[in-house]
């Protein structure tokens, strides 16, 4: 049993794990709609709250969800918010410390409504500490937690990963964690709880195996080691059609077919770093001679851990790929976890405004809800999405 206040409205039914699972987000950017967009893929209802200037969600991560639109600088916007939040079970924000308390929506006004409120922050240094109210994005995170300082070659800067570690990783899945696992707490004690996501301390948690390691022969620095490049059977080769294919053929069996099947030699000692330079040379020439899928069909079910680096756009069409999400594409991603070996379509994705239909629902009047957000201010509020709108006059 929970303490949430009781709705006016629930939650649409569906067959999905957390049908009935009503979510309020007011997130921007990628980490926190992505988080709630993983929800929303698994059955809950998503209402996402735009308005003011920070605008509306990233479409990118819109199915499932739905969409109203509040000024939350009118008295009948903050009141407006507040409903939607006594009848919640899930509360998701992205913004600076103190910006929701100002906007009226913090956890302390709102689980006063709402005493089984699960209210989850997420940004990137935290709610407190000398750096809690800095700018930053997943390149500020990693580097503030050696995630960056560990990455790219010895010669040149850190290498810039996609924004997966501390963004997607460290923020979008650990705040998923965190909100299934207060809701599970919540199941026994019928209280709601305040979730603290920093994107650094989700990153820091990522490196979890390879700080104790850091300075030793497992990873002595950026672009040596076992695990960061250094090793010649744990990295990417050039093939003859300019390519590349991936080795990580890191345990001696495996070591062994690579090597057997490719140089057709004596296996060398390859936990021997001395050996290494050797190795390296050897599989550079070697992988020059064919092309990647030519290499990728020759190691297939060798059990030698060689897998061709395929660019984004070229996934789809991998038999592997097809088999395990063929329903998928690039401007749908499979939904996750696969429960008892079926995988459940992705979610249909619908970006109209419900303002109204959500609002009236909850028991506020028509004027009510022409408060909460007058016409004036839903046509003002700037949409985002995704790619943005880069260009290149150099031409």
């Amino acid at each position: 049993m929970t303490s949430k206040a009781p709705s006016q409205t629930q939650p649409a039914k569906n067959d999905r794990p957390l049908s009935g699972l009503r979510v309020i987000d007011m997130s921007r950017l990628a980490p926190g709609p992505y988080c709630t967009m993983l929800l929303a893929d698994l059955g809950a209802e998503v209402i996402c709250v735009g308005g003011g200037r920070a605008g509306n969600p990233l479409s990118t991560f819109a199915r499932g969800k739905q969409f109203i639109k509040l000024d939350l600088k009118a008295p009948e916007g903050k009141q407006a918010l507040q409903a939607l939040a006594q009848s919640a079970d899930v509360f998701v924000e992205s913004f600076r410390p103190g910006v929701s308390e100002r906007l009226g929506a913090g956890y302390e006004a709102l689980a006063t409504l709402n005493p089984g409120l699960i209210y989850c922050s997420v940004t990137g240094y935290g709610q407190d500490g000398p750096m809690a109210q800095d700018a930053g994005h997943d390149i500020s995170y990693l580097a503030l937690t050696g995630v960056l300082g560990a990455l790219g070659p010895t010669d040149g800067p850190p290498a810039v990963p996609l924004n997966l570690i501390a963004d997607f990783a460290g923020g979008s899945c650990m705040a998923a964690f965190s909100i299934m696992s207060a809701l599970f707490e919540r199941s026994r004690t019928g209280k709601g709880k305040y979730i603290d996501v920093a994107m650094i301390d989700g990153a820091m948690s990522l490196m979890a195996m390879h700080y104790p390691v850091w300075g030793t022969a497992i990873l002595p620095t950026r672009g040596e080691g076992l695990l960061n490049g250094g090793n010649p059977y744990y990295c990417c080769y050039e093939c003859k059609d300019g390519k590349y294919i991936s080795v990580g053929a890191l345990e001696t069996q495996f070591f062994h077919n690579l090597w057997q099947r490719l140089v057709e030699s004596e296996v060398p000692d390859h936990m021997d770093v001395a050996n290494w330079p050797m190795i390296r040379a050897t599989f550079q020439e070697k992988f020059m001679a064919c092309s990647r899928d030519e290499w990728s069909d020759f190691f297939q079910g060798t059990e030698a851990c060689v897998v061709p680096v395929l660019a984004p756009d070229e996934i789809w069409s991998h038999p592997h790929i097809r088999h395990r999400h063929p329903n998928a594409h690039a401007q749908q991603v499979p939904v996750l976890p696969r429960f008892d070996q079926q995988p459940y379509p992705a979610p249909e994705t619908d970006i109209e405004d419900r303002t109204d239909v959500i609002l009236s629902a909850l028991g506020l009047s028509q004027e009510q809800i022409d408060k909460a957000c007058p016409e004036t201010e839903r046509n003002r509020i700037p949409s985002r999405s995704w790619p943005p709108a880069i260009v290149d006059t150099s031409a």
